[in-house]
């Protein structure tokens, strides 16, 4: 199964409330899902409090559905002195036969900042 090699940042089992129109899940709730496991990705690089700055690159492959068990895996793609640039790629196992497909990925740029919301620089 693909993603198995690798530790999800976050999995989550999609919902009926998060629901469009066309009975598909929410593109939005995606993107939440995908700054939350992008931040977890920069807490695992050692960050202690991140704040998001961009979204790049957002691709939508597949819809997801509703009972899909979708994993989103973070990874460090660039470390600059403040901020962090993480892939957030996005996977659903459907409910219905088992089968894993991508759906989403996405770039993030985070920047590590201090208790105050000052950037600080990023440990190495």
């Amino acid at each position: 199964m693909p993603g198995d090699h690798r530790n999800a940042a976050i999995r989550v089992l999609m919902m009926p409330r998060d629901t469009n129109h066309h009975g598909t899940i929410f593109g939005g709730v995606i993107l939440s899902y995908i700054d939350q496991a992008g931040a977890v990705g920069a807490i695992r690089n050692g960050c202690r409090h991140v704040v998001t700055v961009a979204m790049d690159q957002v691709i939508f492959h597949q819809p997801v559905q509703v009972g899909d068990l979708v994993s989103f895996y973070a990874d460090i793609l660039k470390v600059g002195h403040t901020s962090l640039k993480v892939l957030v790629t996005v996977e659903a196992t459907r409910r219905t036969d088992g089968e894993v497909v991508a759906v989403t990925e996405a770039e993030v740029t985070y920047v590590n900042v201090d208790t105050k919301g000052k950037p600080i620089s990023v440990p190495y």
